[in-house]
This record gives C-alpha cells, structure tokens and sequence, in this order.
C-alpha cells in the first residue's frame, strides 16, 4: 500500500530542462510520477511512466492511474526562438487542455510554472503585487495561462493552484542564458554590452523545486510566488561570481551598446555554432528583470547570498563544464 503522504502526480513537460530535475525528484521522493511530453525524454527512470502526449489536445488522454497532482511545465518558451503564434498556441491551448482534463478525471491540484515575463520590460523592481503587464507573445500566453487556471480555481472550493513565475533559471541541462554565459566565460573572455548593473533576477533549478515542494505543502488554496534569489544581482556580480570562483582568467570588455549589437546582427547566422551572440540576446542583456521574491521573503525561505553556491553546485554537478 502507497503511503498516505506519498501521490500519483502527472508532470506535463517532463521531458525539459526543468521538468527532467522535477520527475527525477519527485519519483526519488517515491511518489507514482507519470511524465508527459512531446519529446522523448532526455533519461528514463525505473519507476517512472513515459507517455508521448501533446498538451495542446489531451481530449483523449489517459495517465493509466488515479492522479492526485497535475504539474503544467509544457511550453514553448526559448525567445527568440519561435514565431508569435507558437506560444499562444502551446501555452494558452495548453491550460486549456490541462484544467479540461482536470475536470474530466476530477483531478484537484495543479502547479504551474508562470514567467516573470508577465510584469513587462522595465527598470523598476517588481514583486507579486505588481500589475502584470505583459508586452512579448510569450509574456501574454503565460498570463492568458495564469488566468485559465485561476478560472478553474475559483470553480470548486476543493482545489488548490500554486502558480511560480520562475526567473532565469539555471543548472545542469539548462542550454539557455547562463550556458551561454559560461561559454563565452570558459573561452576566456566576456563582452558587457554597453552596462554591467543590468539586474538580473535567477534562481538555481534545484532551488526552484524546493520552492515549489514547500508552496505545495502549504495550507492554502493557491499561492502565487516569484522563483528567484532576493539579492537583485547585477550582471557583473554574476560575471565576477564565476570568474572569482572558477574561471580566474577570464578577461572582461566593455563595448558600446551599438557596437555589440552590429556585431551580433553580422553574426547572428552562425548564433547555432554556441557563440551566443544574437541581437535579440544583446538586447536582453542591458534591460533589466529586477523582480524579488516577496512571497518566499515573507515565509522566510528567501535567505541571500546563495548564489556562489548555487554556481558551486552547477560546477559539480556538470564536472566543471557548466552544461
């Protein structure tokens, strides 16, 4: 007999970067994971279930088992990377499909990972209790998915919704902001585009989970937070957080915006080489997401300073190679 603390939790996205630290946690914890995602997944577990599924169309999916939890992780997210209508198609079908099938099979929980890209652009610090104001498609399908699942929600007092709107998240498997950085890092040089004090809001993955883990053994019927470290690191603390620990000889430039830029645009067809040069990555880097975490700051699991050993752990855990 499973244990009464223990759940048959359905994890949509499974397959990604987050997702594949999620069910690895989740099923060592010994609950009955069943992982879905269009893709294959990157490794298998013993004990874990694997099913191919779309989230845009679940009308005749079946996980095989009763499910206490849903996990909405599925997305089209990397930007630039997709045309517009990719991410409201994937993201807002996407919710749809999930609290339908929440419905059909009576399923009373769901966690989803939201985007801080719901606040907007913008140099002001922002927090949960800051209007969303979203302006890139992906930003909107996020909040668009936000709203659907606040609707199921409200549709029965039984239930209960978590939503994170998760920062830059990095880690082992990551391939996105950070990899990029610690390539350009363990190359042995680093190009700030035009500033270093762009603020940059991140949260190391397994950090993320565990705050997922304690927002779901909470009371209350939904809780809402923001996934990311309370210190509002700037672009050059971060750069000087690797280069202090694990890459002393690296050699740091600073280049006019408009220079960088004309540079990234000559070079943006060879972006696919790991260069991680692309225009639209260059713009990201001198605007800021300076979001805090004031939910996790007011339950006191929002301690500072972590972010040198989040690095340390991304440097084990990849044997130094930061991938």
């Amino acid at each position: 007999m499973q244990d009464a603390g223990l759940k048959n939790v359905l994890v949509f996205g499974g397959s990604g970067f987050i997702g594949t630290r999620l069910v690895a946690r989740l099923s060592g914890e010994g609950h009955r994971v069943v992982s879905v995602d269009i893709r294959s997944p990157r490794t298998r577990l013993a004990g874990v279930v694997y099913l191919q599924g779309d989230v845009r169309d679940l009308s005749g999916f079946d996980p095989g088992m009763p499910i206490d939890r849903i996990y909405n992780l599925a997305a089209v997210h990397t930007t630039p990377g997709h045309p517009d209508h990719e991410y409201y198609e994937t993201n807002i079908l996407g919710a749809n499909a999930i609290v339908a099938l929440a419905r059909r099979l009576g399923i009373g929980e769901i966690v989803f990972t939201s985007s801080i890209s719901v606040y907007g652009p913008g140099e002001e610090t922002k927090s949960e209790t800051t209007p969303p104001a979203p302006v890139s498609p992906y930003g909107w399908s996020k909040y668009m998915a936000e709203r659907i699942q606040m609707a199921w929600l409200e549709e029965d007092a039984g239930r209960r919704l978590v939503i994170c709107r998760p920062a830059v998240i990095f880690g082992p498997g990551e391939g996105g902001n950070f990899t990029r950085m610690a390539t350009l890092l363990k190359k042995g040089f680093f190009v700030y585009p035009g500033r270093k004090d762009t603020i940059k809001a991140c949260f190391y993955v397994d950090d993320l989970l565990e705050a997922l883990q304690f927002a779901v053994d909470r009371p209350e019927r939904f809780v809402l937070f923001n996934g990311c470290y309370p210190d509002r690191y700037t672009l050059e603390e971060i750069v000087e957080t690797f280069r202090r620990d694990h890459m002393q000889g690296v050699r740091t430039f600073m280049v006019p915006r408009g220079v960088v830029s004309a540079a990234a645009a000559v070079l943006k067809p060879f972006s696919a080489m790991g260069l991680g040069i692309h225009p639209d990555r260059v713009t990201k880097l001198v605007k800021s997401t300076d979001v805090v975490p004031g939910w996790l700051s007011s339950v006191g699991l929002a301690s500072a300073g972590r972010l040198p050993s989040a690095i340390e752990r991304w440097n084990t855990a990849s044997g130094g190679q930061f991938v």
